[in-house]
């Protein structure tokens, strides 16, 4: 038996080989047994080795995890901030925080107590960062290009894979820059024939809502904004397409719950709300895919209309079809793409459009200066059919103080997923850390934007311009020294020697659209965007307000940042323009 065993090659391969009948040793004198021995030793031993191999990658894993957590809480000690109350930090008790929950106002009271940059442990492994001040924010949104991984899970459950929204900044910034080539060259032009198109339809279809006795500001607004990107987008087809309308409400519904679903590490497919959310997203691809056949189904049936887009072949060239760094893209990344251009697009544009409409019925005063600028401007013009709303400075005024006060989101938030953020102030912030901005705060700040800083008061982006016959000398713009909406009808007319010229924001002070690597590509297709839009509406319509909201108290100034606006009922009446 012995000399049987020693005769058993132990390498399975040589086993293998001689198989075949070429070991006589094996085959007649080894009994079977011996080899059924062998194989169990070997797979025994095999079995071992593996199991080694997996022990010690598992612990190398951990090992690096648990250095990489060390690290984390190193370098976040030395983040000024206040001690976690718990192991699971601040995440489990946040609705105690601050007042009603709200955690812009309780990272004001940190920045108040510990300075312009401090920490919040969410947890033993998640770190919030948060930073106030102007020159450090400029710094921060440089460096940290990255989105939130829980950003790119949430979007690629609800839309699909992304080349334009992924986490990864090095992934997205090419296709970024030729979507900005995009919507600030030939789409931008566009806006001038796309937003009377936009407010004849869209008021088409309040007719028939306020003959249901419903129509609130914030509906509304959201119909104006998809109906204006959709146009864009897809060109004069979106407008008669009769799946626009579903198409809008899908893609809300879709868009509400994508956080909370993309927050299980596990997709929960026990769960059959889950399998209903996935079934609204594949309609919701499904539709992109109609309304992409849509409009170029329409357009070569209209040839002579002008139907730019994005997907006319000049532009989707620069863009959705042309591959830009050399290998082509998927039919579902296409479809993530416009979802995202479209969620994103809305969700700010209808926010914005929203408080301007709600503050134009509740201040007439500030509704007829607006008018009285669009009619001046038109009146003026070569070409009263285009919008020139670069001239119109109140209105562009307006739009930015607007976004100033209702940022589209709370928070900036970005983070460096590999690499820690050495600042110049000698802080480092550690890899993987959650880094927000708080729009809100800087956004308030009375050292930058003057004592009246809650206030709603558009003359703050206005510099007067004295003129003297075909003269005019310019004073440079006094943020600080502004006043109160209420004189700016008297205070701030225009005369025949006095004019006033819009001055854009510093782009650090002014975080409505983000700043930094991340920042909108969209932002001035945005503002001239709706700047056009409310220029069509307001020289066809007046806004007011519902009589039974009337006799409502008006908002203070002061709340129409925290506190937000209203939802008020609207409706519009036809301007006698004879």
């Amino acid at each position: 038996m012995e000399s049987c065993d020693a005769a058993v090659p132990f390498i399975l391969l040589w086993s293998l080989i001689r198989t075949g009948g070429s070991s006589p040793a094996v085959s007649s004198s080894c009994p079977d047994a011996a080899r059924s021995r062998f194989l169990k030793d070997y797979i025994s031993r095999f079995t071992n080795a593996f199991l080694w191999v997996a022990l010690i990658s598992v612990t190398v894993l951990l090992a690096r995890k648990l250095a990489r957590l060390v690290r984390l809480w190193n370098l976040g000690s030395r983040i000024p901030g206040p001690p976690a109350p718990s192991f699971f930090g601040y995440l489990k008790g946040f609705s105690s925080l601050g007042s009603d929950g709200n955690l812009t106002g309780y990272l004001a009271k940190l920045h108040a107590k510990y300075g312009p940059i401090v920490r919040l442990w969410l947890g033993p492994t998640q770190l919030l960062v948060s930073v106030r001040e102007t020159s450090m924010i400029e710094e921060v949104l440089v460096k940290a290009k990255d989105k939130l991984p829980l950003t790119r899970r949430a979007f690629r459950l609800a839309f699909g894979r992304s080349r334009l929204f992924a986490s990864s900044f090095e992934e997205v910034h090419k296709r970024r820059e030729s979507l900005a080539a995009c919507l600030n060259g030939m789409l931008l032009d566009r806006v001038n024939t796309v937003a009377p198109k936009v407010v004849k339809c869209v008021m088409g279809r309040i007719d028939s809502i306020m003959a249901k006795g419903v129509l609130d500001c914030r509906s509304i607004s959201q119909h104006m904004a998809f109906a204006l990107f959709g146009t864009t987008l897809f060109g004069d087809a979106f407008l008669s397409w009769s799946d626009a309308i579903f198409y809008e409400e899908i893609l809300m519904l879709i868009a509400k719950d994508a956080c909370f679903w993309a927050s299980y590490n596990v997709p929960p497919v026990w769960r059959r709300c889950f399998w209903t959310y996935q079934s609204l997203c594949k309609e919701a691809k499904q539709l992109t895919l109609d309304i992409i056949q849509h409009s170029k189904s329409y357009a070569e049936r209209n040839e002579t209309v002008d139907a730019t887009s994005l997907l006319d072949d000049e532009i989707s060239n620069k863009f959705l079809l042309e591959e830009i760094v050399g290998h082509h893209g998927s039919e579902d990344e296409h479809c993530g793409d416009i979802l995202g251009m479209m969620f994103h697009g809305c969700l700010a544009t209808a926010g914005l459009i929203w408080s301007i409409l709600t503050r134009l019925s509740l201040y007439p005063e500030l509704l007829e200066k607006m008018y009285s600028e669009i009619d001046r401007v038109q009146n003026g013009s070569s070409n009263p059919e285009i919008y020139d709303v670069r001239n119109m400075h109140f209105l562009l005024a307006t739009v930015y103080e607007s976004a100033r006060l209702l940022p589209a989101g709370s928070l900036l938030q970005r983070c460096s997923v590999n690499c820690d953020l050495r600042l110049e102030t000698g802080i480092t912030v550690p890899a993987g850390a959650i880094i927000v901005v708080p729009p809100e705060l800087v956004h308030l700040d009375n050292s930058i934007w003057g004592k009246e800083a809650c206030q709603f008061n558009p003359n703050r982006f206005l510099s007067k311009v004295l003129c003297h016959g075909h003269s005019c000398v310019g004073g440079k713009p006094d943020p600080v020294s502004v006043t109160s909406l209420e004189g700016t009808s008297q205070d701030c007319q225009e005369s025949e020697e006095t004019t006033f010229r819009f001055n854009a924001p510093n782009k650090n002070m002014f975080l409505s659209f983000g700043s930094g690597t991340r920042a909108c590509v969209g932002q001035e297709f945005t503002v001239l965007g709706i700047s056009t839009l409310l220029a069509a509406l307001l020289q066809e319509y007046e806004v007011r307000i519902q009589a039974c909201a009337e006799n409502s108290p008006k908002p203070a100034a002061e709340d129409f940042l925290l506190h937000h606006l209203p939802n008020t009922k609207i409706f519009f009446v036809k301007r006698n323009r004879s």
